[in-house]
């Protein structure tokens, strides 16, 4: 499980075992990416490989960045944490294709030991189950929903392993959640990609719910940060509406980028071959990653 920083009124300490298990990850893609443009074997596209980049910049921001110094101060500031969990990492970090990058630059026996781990057939049915859109959205729906009750909500604040519990679960749902929108390799899917549309639109249903409830309350969900020193002048309900705004346009616009370049693809000229939404190649509506 990765770390979480716990910061005091603004401290901030290097998250050295965070810093060290993303770097290596990096390491990893990086070696795997650059083996794929030598031997010219389905090269991943270095717009793919800096947007896994970029990804893994911010779940660092998000979990061990000075940005951590303000989750027990501000409702908003924790949720921008979780907006960059479980919104914006995931879908860059799948659009880079990293699970390719990984097998490629991975030693021999590495492979082999995957390889026959992933030919059983409890884990091939596993897989299908997990992947499957329907536990996708469910996943997702509930953590959110789950997190932000007062309850749960206060647990991770005042207590170190559950808030650890807590980021991971948001950045694993998120993770999950967009694996059916972007469908990195080796992904095949048989479901007609119109149908994403219609994931993507009931997505935005619980974050409207409860981004609704928390920007038109007049009462603080969160009782826990009458105790936490005010910051930039916010009121405590003052930074409840400013967090509850900023999950509502984000989680809009975001899924709203995917949804316009899936209906454009759906809406073009049919040929005899085309490309999804996460470049993956397809005919005759089962898609194929390439």
């Amino acid at each position: 499980m990765p770390p979480h920083v716990h910061f005091e009124q603004g401290s901030w300490q290097f998250p050295v075992l965070l810093t060290l298990t993303l770097l290596l990850a990096a390491s990893l893609y990086f070696r795997g990416w650059i083996h794929l443009r030598a031997i010219s074997v389905s090269a991943i596209p270095a717009w793919r490989a800096g947007g896994f980049f970029f990804g893994v910049f911010l779940t660092w921001t998000a979990w061990g960045s000075p940005l951590a110094a303000y989750d027990h101060n501000l409702l908003t500031v924790h949720m921008i944490k979780h907006l960059l969990l479980m919104t914006l990492a995931p879908p860059l970090i799948w659009l880079g294709e990293p699970l390719k990058a990984f097998w490629h630059g991975m030693p021999s026996f590495a492979q082999n030991a995957i390889e026959l781990v992933s030919r059983q057939p409890l884990v091939r049915a596993i897989a299908r189950v997990v992947t499957k859109p329907a536990l996708c959205w469910t996943v997702a729906a509930l953590t959110l929903i789950a997190w932000h009750l007062p309850p749960l909500f206060t647990l991770g604040m005042r207590s170190e392993i559950w808030h650890s519990v807590e980021q991971t679960t948001f950045f694993g749902a998120g993770l999950l959640f967009w694996w059916p929108v972007v469908q990195p390799w080796p992904t095949t899917s048989p479901e007609p990609r119109w149908s994403i549309l219609l994931y993507l639109f009931l997505a935005t249903l619980p974050c409207d719910i409860l981004s609704g409830f928390l920007l038109f309350s007049d009462r603080v969900a969160y009782p826990v940060y009458f105790s936490a020193p005010q910051m930039f002048g916010f009121s405590v309900l003052e930074d409840q509406q400013c967090a509850a705004a900023l999950m509502w346009t984000c989680v809009s616009l975001v899924y709203l980028v995917p949804a316009a370049i899936i209906s454009t693809k759906l809406l073009a000229p049919r040929t005899s071959h085309k490309y999804d939404f996460a470049g993956s190649h397809s005919s005759g509506g089962t898609t194929r990653v390439t």
